[in-house]
């Protein structure tokens, strides 16, 4: 019997609207008369590509969804008729990009979009852009993904102003990716301003997450935490289990290691400076206000939120999922000195990544095994002998670590990279200070201004580092006799000013205005070279 007409009337209109709960609850009742669904029937196409989107916005049976596409193999979609064979093929590509197979989705929506051009249909051509455009932004590939989102929004017009306002939130994504926080915080708002009346809670709960990252990027971590802890509650409300809900689970969990690692610095702080704590009471110095009590509960919370994300995404079969979690807990171990269970979790992560050719995960893992080899050489692990061979394989992780971020358009990816390059450069094995000087360079150009947060603080741990190590007066000296290595004259101002400039800051009480006039330059250029060379964080 073919499926009733008025069944995938009321899934169009619920979709239209954005009343997910309403469409959820008609595909959970009619779910035995869906598994009945037959290729001959009538309405097959029409259901299938229906069923793709209702899985997309949160109907949580993708298993069904592939079950029923193995019902269309080749030879039977050659017989649909057009319409139908259309729709079946979209099917097929959502799920290509479901499975994390970006390219195989690309290469299907591609082919769809140019046979659209001979047979218009805007809302099936407004889909396929929207599925591209995210398929692109999996792979890195950025500037694609916005123009096929913005092709899509634009298919989508006024007639269905939900759609657009989910699209809208994948393109505030991609702004913030080019360092267009404000823009894409606009875009988050007007996205909300219009779902605010839906039940469409993966979008919504995808608005917050959005929020939790930008905060994130500029160094407010407490800001950030709430904004994914809102984006778990509110996924919760479509799945307890939903995938996007593991990934804000990740993302807390990055926030608060980064707070752990801020809290270590304020312990090794005191404990070289020789201060020792005010005496207190035996129950207020294991109290919250403790640094190392607070340390080991942010630790300790980042664990539990990566166990939470492990187990959601091994119920979704989701290895991109699982790779980021590992990469993750490699992270929490490294900093607390556990390297092998480190590197033991860094190379599973690779692997996923390489199996399903992930580049941008491939270049986090090698980053990562960069770190840990890094850790070796400095606590000099093992043998002498393995003091080389642990540093050779920390430039051979961080080649190839750039490599791969180049082969992407994510620019704070290619930061990470060189600046893997430039710590590796500066180990206590090569030494190799201008060769770390240049990576360090490199690094800064592809960190926006008005950035903050760990990558900011990597860059100028590693440039006082070589500063310390190289010395100002050899510096200054190869200047004097013309020895400037491939460095522009405007690259040796810069290094100059890094130079003179903090060190004015000092002897002017560190006020960024009094040394803005002394010099005659702009209190935004002192703030910034301040920045970039450690003595004030943003």
């Amino acid at each position: 019997m073919p499926l009733e007409q008025r069944l995938i009337r009321k899934l169009e209109a619920a979709l239209r609207l954005r009343r997910i709960n309403e469409g959820v609850a008609l595909l959970a009742a009619a779910r035995d008369e869906i598994e009945k669904l037959e290729p001959d029937d009538p309405s097959a196409g029409r259901f299938m590509l229906l069923l793709a989107q209702w899985t997309d916005v949160g109907f949580s049976d993708f298993p069904l969804l592939r079950a029923l596409l193995e019902r269309f193999p080749p030879e039977c979609r050659n017989r649909l008729p057009m319409g139908d064979y259309l729709r079946v093929r979209m099917a097929g590509a959502f799920i290509d990009l479901a499975r994390e197979d970006p390219d195989s989705a690309i290469d299907a929506l591609d082919s769809l979009l140019k046979i659209f051009q001979d047979i218009p249909d805007s809302e099936l051509e407004s889909l396929a852009h929207f599925w591209k455009g995210r398929a692109h932004r999996k792979k890195g590939e950025y500037e694609a993904a916005l123009k096929h989102l913005g092709n899509a929004r634009k298919l989508a017009g006024s007639d269905d102003k939900f759609f657009a306002a989910v699209i809208e939130i994948q393109e505030s994504w991609l702004l913030f990716q080019k360092g267009l926080s404000k823009e894409a915080e606009q875009g988050l708002n007007r996205a909300e301003s219009i779902l605010s009346s839906t039940d469409h809670y993966v979008a919504l709960a995808n608005i917050e997450s959005a929020r939790g990252r930008i905060m994130r990027r500029a160094g407010e971590y407490g800001k950030a935490l709430q904004h994914f802890a809102k984006a778990v509650q509110i996924y919760a409300k479509r799945d307890p289990s939903h995938a996007n809900l593991a990934r804000a689970l990740v993302n807390a969990a990055y926030v608060r290691r980064l707070l752990a690692l801020q809290l270590h610095k304020q312990i090794d702080a005191q404990a070289r400076s020789g201060r020792t704590r005010e005496k207190t009471s035996p129950r207020s110095s294991n109290g919250a206000g403790n640094p190392l009590v607070r340390y080991q509960k942010f630790w300790q919370e980042a664990v539990q939120d990566l166990s939470k994300a492990r187990e959601i995404y091994a119920s979704h079969a989701n290895s991109d999922g699982l790779g980021k979690v590992l990469v993750s807990l490699a992270y929490l171990h490294l900093d607390r000195g556990d390297i092998e269970n480190a590197a033991g979790e860094a190379g599973e992560a690779y692997s996923i990544a390489a199996e399903h050719r992930d580049r941008i995960l491939m270049a986090r893992a090698r980053i990562l095994q960069s770190e840990i080899e890094n850790a070796h050489v400095e606590e000099q692990t093992g043998e002498d002998t393995d003091l080389g061979a642990h540093a050779n394989r920390a430039r051979q992780f961080s080649e190839e670590a750039q490599t791969l971020a180049q082969g992407t358009q994510n620019r704070r990816l290619q930061a990470e990279a060189c600046l893997a390059r430039g710590v590796t450069a500066a180990n206590d094995f090569f030494q190799d200070w201008e060769s770390a000087r240049r990576f360090a360079t490199e690094a800064t150009g592809l960190i926006r201004p008005g950035e903050s947060g760990h990558l900011v603080e990597d860059l100028v741990s590693l440039k006082s580092r070589i500063v310390r190590a190289s010395g100002i007066d050899d510096m200054l000296r190869s200047w004097s006799e013309g020895i400037v290595g491939d460095k522009t004259f405007q690259q040796l101002a810069e290094d100059f000013a890094e130079i003179v400039i903090p060190k004015v800051w000092m002897r002017e009480d560190r006020k960024i205005s009094r040394v803005a006039a002394a010099l005659s330059i702009s209190p935004k250029k002192v703030r910034r070279i301040l920045r970039n060379s450690g003595y004030i964080v943003a």
